[in-house]
């Protein structure tokens, strides 16, 4: 089921059948450069954290696949995510290093964002990143967040932009 549309893409649920893209995203050093995660070990090992992966059920939104409309091709994710402990929305996204500076994340983070202010009601939406993480640090500035304090991403310097819903500079351009 398409989430969101946008020009060139949609968003839909990543699901068990997304686990190579998964695993083969994730094993991408390049890619997981500034995120603080780990490869995944296996495909096997993809296929059982989406199999565990409850953010759907439980908040009704999450980290969505990014689809390529004319191709149907796995470009990456983007999404949101509720973190119980700091009671905040975040906005995240990755791509294979092949679909890099080509807008993509860009595109699906802005269609996220409307997202998460109209439909499900969010006032604050936060991305963090870290400090050395010039690409994602611009495409939240892109999206209209801006920066909001220094944290300490897993003992690296980190930044948290935000943006509060009626600082949403546009009314909602894409289908949900």
């Amino acid at each position: 089921m398409r989430i969101v549309e946008t020009e060139r893409l949609y968003l839909r649920e990543i699901t068990v059948q997304d686990s190579e893209n998964a695993y083969l995203l994730n094993l991408d050093p390049e890619v997981i450069k500034y995120t603080g995660d780990s490869s995944f070990t296996s495909i096997d090992e993809a296929k059982t954290f989406l199999k565990n992966y409850t953010h759907y059920k439980k908040y009704g939104f999450g980290r969505w696949g990014v689809i390529h409309k004319t191709n149907n091709e796995f470009l990456g994710w983007c999404g949101l995510k509720y973190t119980e402990e700091d009671k905040e929305y975040d906005i995240g996204f990755r791509f294979f290093r092949k679909h890099w500076n080509k807008g993509y994340a860009t595109e699906s983070a802005k269609a996220c964002l409307e997202l998460g202010f109209s439909k499900y009601g969010m006032s604050t939406i936060v991305g963090r990143a870290m400090k050395e993480n010039i690409a994602s640090i611009k495409v939240l500035q892109k999206i209209g967040l801006t920066f909001y304090k220094d944290f300490d991403f897993n003992g690296q310097k980190g930044v948290i932009y935000k943006i509060e819903r009626d600082e949403l500079n546009s009314t909602p351009v894409y289908s949900f």
